[in-house]
């Protein structure tokens, strides 16, 4: 039998989506172990002058207990 733990958590990028989810995803493997699934919960941008200045992702981290 396995268990998980979710984690919220949110990265930006000035490139695009994607680019926040990998770095979201990068940021994370860095302390969270036997990551498993990303939910991306939410999308924002922010504008500055009429244009496109920043991507945010909210997204949930699903990862697997040690045992």
């Amino acid at each position: 039998m396995s268990v998980a733990k979710v984690s919220e958590i949110s990265a930006t990028s000035k490139t695009s989506f994607e680019d926040a989810i990998q770095q979201g995803l990068a940021r994370a493997n860095k302390t969270i172990r036997n990551i498993r699934s990303l939910w991306i919960k939410e999308q924002q941008v922010r504008v500055t002058g009429g244009k496109i200045s920043e991507y945010q992702v909210n997204m949930l981290v699903t990862f697997e207990l040690d045992a």
